[in-house]
């Protein structure tokens, strides 16, 4: 079984084990996804970036004392291109908030700053507000320089503390996945 299905398929088992009388919303599909976060782009080009133990470690090392979860075995990645220009990179990624896992992307710009992020699928039942804008415009530019934490510089929802808390955690992540996989200077060349 090749690793996209295996990851598709850890999403249908996510959802599957979802807690009963806990709703489930799908906002963003993996087709939509890249699209929604780089408008702009004519094509995308996907790109599955397979986690190793020692990627892991130095994703461990990026993200510093922010601590997300590594579980994944792969990411999901897009190259985004508008004619020969490369835009940037998107990733798909997973931070668990109160008791589910949050599935969002993140776009980020050549020199390694946040594009812009938007949530693909949100399992719990409340803090569904992190999806808002309003939340996710705060990680637009942010980098691997910034502390990309709660009550540091980004505001907390009422309600959604952990969920706040988990995309914070999560972009903080795609941002050093991002790095790691491309680093943070892209070229327009680029295979």
């Amino acid at each position: 079984m090749n690793l996209a299905r295996r990851f598709l398929l850890l999403g249908s088992v996510a959802l599957l084990a979802a807690v009963p009388g806990r709703s489930v919303e799908v906002y963003l599909t993996l087709e939509e996804a890249p699209g929604a976060v780089f408008p702009e782009a004519d094509s995308f080009e996907r790109r599955d970036i397979q986690v190793t133990p020692e990627f892991r470690d130095k994703l461990r090392e990026l993200v510093g004392r922010a601590k997300p979860s590594i579980w994944e075995p792969f990411y999901i990645t897009f190259i985004a291109r508008r004619g020969e220009e490369v835009l940037g990179h998107a990733v798909i990624c997973e931070e668990i908030g109160k008791h589910r896992p949050i599935t969002f992307i993140v776009a980020v710009t050549p020199p390694g700053k946040v594009h812009d992020v938007a949530v693909m699928m949100y399992r719990e039942s409340i803090g569904s507000e992190v999806r808002y804008p309003g939340f996710l415009e705060q990680f637009d530019d942010k980098d691997l320089q910034d502390p990309i934490l709660l009550y540091r510089d980004i505001r907390n929802i009422s309600g959604a503390t952990l969920s706040a808390r988990a995309l914070s955690r999560g972009v903080r992540k795609a941002l050093a996945v991002i790095e790691l996989a491309y680093g943070n200077k892209t070229q327009s060349n680029e295979n």
